[in-house]
């Protein structure tokens, strides 16, 4: 059995085992400047957290299966029916309606284009990405938002065409399986585990 808490659904309920709470034994901590006086003990303990994907579910799955889905408002009487979302929006924020879910793949692969981008050299404690983490905004013809990721090969410059490519290989189910690189760019230079 996982050291770490496990869920699932059943019934259209969680279903929860496992230790979500895990408590480690203290320390002190002394000041070594100061005869080693004691000023305080470290209280370490870990929480494993459920998150729940509930409407976006589609938009993460659809990752690991090398698919971008966005959504867009078809409600006839909304001004803005017609618009394409990217991150993935579950209501029209103009008239609250549901969004359709549409996919989106082949069009950033023909129209995504870097919009701005920034280069973090340390990109802090719970950072998974190599680093120099090259963070982009990605603009897509078509869509009317903006997409926040990252670069995984290649110097980024604004306006450059960018192609997305998927990890494939134990997908984690979330925005880390969705990565881009220059549009020229060949197999062998994308990050083990992720495919066009």
């Amino acid at each position: 059995m996982s050291k770490y808490g496990t869920a699932m659904v059943k019934n259209g309920r969680y279903k929860i085992s496992g230790d979500f709470h895990r408590i480690s034994p203290h320390t002190t901590i002394r000041d070594a400047d100061n005869y080693n006086r004691l000023v305080g003990i470290t209280k370490p303990g870990e929480i494993t957290h459920i998150h729940s994907y509930g409407s976006e579910a589609v938009f993460f799955e659809g990752l690991g299966k090398k698919i971008i889905y966005g959504t867009r408002c078809d409600n006839p009487e909304c001004e803005s029916q017609g618009t394409v979302y990217l991150p993935f929006r579950i209501h029209c924020p103009d008239c609250l309606n549901k969004n359709s879910v549409v996919e989106l793949t082949d069009l950033c692969r023909k129209h995504a284009r870097i919009h701005t981008f920034m280069v973090c050299e340390r990109a802090g404690a719970f950072n998974v990405l190599k680093e120099p983490v090259k963070f982009i905004d990605v603009e897509i013809e078509g869509v009317s938002t903006i997409l926040m990721s990252y670069l995984s090969y290649g110097e980024p410059e604004i306006g450059m065409r960018i192609i997305p490519i998927f990890k494939t290989i134990d997908p984690g189910c979330s925005i880390l399986d969705l990565s881009w690189v220059p549009a020229d760019t060949y197999e062998e230079n994308i990050p083990q585990g992720f495919g066009f």
